[in-house]
């Protein structure tokens, strides 16, 4: 069932994020769309979601599985004033925000995963793209694109995907309200930008350490054709993954997949 347009419209009103919606019935991809209209001065806190997308984008040129009317396809455009060297903290955030969603129906079972995926029990059950425009030396805007995994049941996933990818549904057993779900994470992320906005980095990182089953755990992290592997010792105030490598060397690693690896 699709969501209800005008009473989420009706919701959001006067809030942060969500003041402004764009709702699309099928759309290429809402990020896409969502860099065209901050390109064209959408304001802060402008959101788009779609039904479904014909070519939803996952990290690392991925595609992101896109069906009708069951899951939470979303952009949000941000406008933060901090320097551009901040600008992965947005992800970050963002994460903390999801996770802290999901574990509202699911209590204590959403894990962050560097650098944006959210999972349960090791299944990915959201991603995050987040995207940037500068000018000069300043953010012009940034797009945070959040796929969510709401109301699939595990046999409606693709067959690639069914042993790495989870829903709400398949977690909680019950059909979830994607009208509840979009207003919770809207207003979560608004808690968090504001927090990074006004308190800075460090009650972010912290709530993501908490939130992340990777720190202490040797993970390999591949970026094109290279791959870098140690032990995850922290997160830099970047945003950055730091390892220890086996050759007591620490490494920041700004980009890539990261895997844990079996002990």
């Amino acid at each position: 069932m699709n969501i209800n347009q005008e009473e989420l419209k009706q919701n959001l009103a006067g809030k942060l994020i969500g003041h402004r919606l764009h709702y699309y019935e099928s759309i290429d991809s809402t990020n896409e769309e969502a860099f065209r209209l901050g390109v064209q001065g959408a304001p802060e806190g402008t959101v788009l979601i779609a039904e479904r997308q014909s070519a939803g984008k996952g990290r690392m040129q991925r595609v992101w599985y896109s069906p009708a009317g069951a899951n939470i396809y979303t952009s949000i455009i941000l406008r933060p004033t901090f320097e551009t060297s901040r600008a992965p903290q947005i992800s970050i955030a963002a994460g903390v925000a999801v996770a802290e969603t999901i574990n509202r129906y699911c209590p204590g079972k959403a894990w962050l995963k560097w650098p944006n995926d959210v999972l349960i029990d090791g299944k990915k059950v959201c991603g995050i793209l987040a995207q940037m425009k500068m000018s000069v030396n300043a953010i012009d805007f940034i797009v945070v694109g959040i796929g969510m995994n709401v109301n699939l049941s595990h046999q409606e996933f693709p067959l690639d995907i069914q042993e790495i990818a989870t829903s709400l549904a398949v977690e909680t057993g019950r059909e979830i309200s994607r009208l509840e779900l979009i207003i919770s994470l809207y207003e979560n992320l608004a808690k968090w930008y504001r927090q990074l906005a006004q308190n800075g980095f460090d009650p972010i990182k912290e709530k993501w350490l908490s939130l992340s089953s990777m720190i202490g755990k040797t993970v390999s992290v591949m970026f094109r054709e290279e791959t870098a592997s140690g032990k995850a010792v922290d997160l830099g105030d970047d945003g950055s993954l730091i390892i220890l490598t086996a050759g007591n060397e620490i490494m920041k690693v700004s980009a890539g997949d990261a895997t844990i690896l079996k002990g």
